[in-house]
């Protein structure tokens, strides 16, 4: 079932995401050669129960951190650790926090240092494909298949692949509602956008193939092929005057 929010749900909805939306910023300036991701991870949990909040990823399905921090050929679900970042790495930080009964679920790629041009490359890649799939979601008439419609068909055209086994969801009282949001489909297809509708659009976007492996952790997600993978998100309220980006400070 489709959660419709009205205005004070989605009001309500901006404050968490104003609060995950910093906690990544933070995480996001700590980004340095040296830094270990559960430092990051410190930060992040900090800065949520600082305000009020508590990190919607702590404990939900057993996971064991504040948030999902994953390098280089992992995609999603990482795990902080005491690994040390190092030059030329890149790192996806996925962070969520929950106040009020409602949750906010961002993300976004960074360079540790200087990295090659093609991890530039594919970040900007994945961020542009983003941009492209709210674009499409504020179209009028929109589907979901849009969304993904758009996201793929830009990254494929780059030579890029769209993780297909994981996607976008609908974000509210539960951090994961439906509807589902691939990161590819048709144009046309799939459940009309709606007015009130809150979303996580979230290209996953790898070099090589769309192919992704779970490691023995029962969470962390690489590519099959080790080949590097980027990560975009933010959680998007559609309201009657376009989309608003609830994570975005």
């Amino acid at each position: 079932m489709i959660f419709v929010k009205n205005a004070e749900q989605i009001r309500l909805m901006k404050v968490a995401g104003r609060i995950t939306g910093e906690a990544l910023a933070l995480a996001g300036e700590m980004v340095r050669p040296g830094v270990t991701t559960k430092q990051l991870d410190e930060c992040i949990r900090h800065h949520i129960e600082k305000c009020g909040a508590r990190p919607s990823f702590l404990g939900y399905g057993g996971f064991p951190a504040s948030a999902c921090i994953s390098v280089n050929d992992e995609v999603i679900h990482g795990i902080p650790s005491a690994r040390v970042l190092e030059e030329g790495d890149i790192v996806k930080i996925d962070v969520g926090a929950c106040i009020g009964g409602f949750h906010g679920d961002s993300a976004n790629t960074f360079p540790v240092g200087r990295v090659s041009p093609e991890a530039v490359r594919l970040i900007e890649a994945t961020r542009r494909s983003f941009e492209l799939g709210v674009e499409a979601a504020a179209a009028e008439g929109a589907r979901i298949g849009d969304i993904g419609a758009a996201v793929d068909g830009y990254v494929t055209g780059l030579g890029f692949s769209t993780v297909k086994k994981y996607v976008g969801h609908g974000v509210g009282h539960d951090l994961h509602e439906d509807p589902n949001v691939p990161n590819y489909g048709t144009r046309g297809r799939g459940p009309r956008l709606c007015t009130g509708m809150t979303i996580a659009i979230e290209p996953m976007i790898n070099q090589g193939t769309d192919r992704v492996t779970e490691l023995s952790d029962g969470w962390t997600v690489k590519t099959a092929d080790g080949a590097l993978s980027a990560h975009y998100e933010h959680t998007v309220a559609l309201t009657a005057d376009g989309p608003l980006l609830l994570t975005k400070v």
